[in-house]
């Protein structure tokens, strides 16, 4: 097997869609076993004398919820489309007009924010949980 260089491995990442890479990320973490989530650091009171309670543990995985397509629903569809692969015109067109439903489950965060931020930009109104 050829080795790849970084910038034809970036090349590749660019043409794979949001669940592809996330399915990369955690079938790669599991090869491996390494974690791509940045360490979570416990802050310590100093001088008070009083322990920090410990650190409520970060979600690493989200559910894009679709609330509300707004008042520009054809744009909203093609981001859905977009957004989440497989998806046909007709297919897209139902899952926005059944809105409040989850677009992308158990999704890192990363994921998660940048199709808020797409799907938001389309004029829909988005929730993660």
């Amino acid at each position: 097997m050829a080795k790849l260089s970084t910038e034809e491995l970036l090349d590749a990442f660019k043409e794979m869609t949001l669940l592809e890479l996330s399915a990369f990320v955690k079938q790669f973490e599991e090869t491996f076993e390494v974690t791509a989530a940045a360490p979570v650091a416990v802050a310590a009171v100093a001088g008070t004398g009083a322990t920090a309670a410990p650190a409520e543990e970060e979600k690493d995985e989200f559910t894009v919820v679709l609330e509300s397509a707004g008042d520009k629903k054809i744009q909203v569809i093609k981001v859905v489309r977009e957004v989440v692969s497989g998806l046909g015109l007709k297919e897209a067109k139902e899952l926005v007009e059944s809105a409040p439903k989850p677009l992308l489950e158990n999704v890192a965060k990363d994921v998660a924010d940048a199709a808020k931020e797409k799907l938001e930009a389309a004029g829909a109104k988005i929730s993660l949980k």
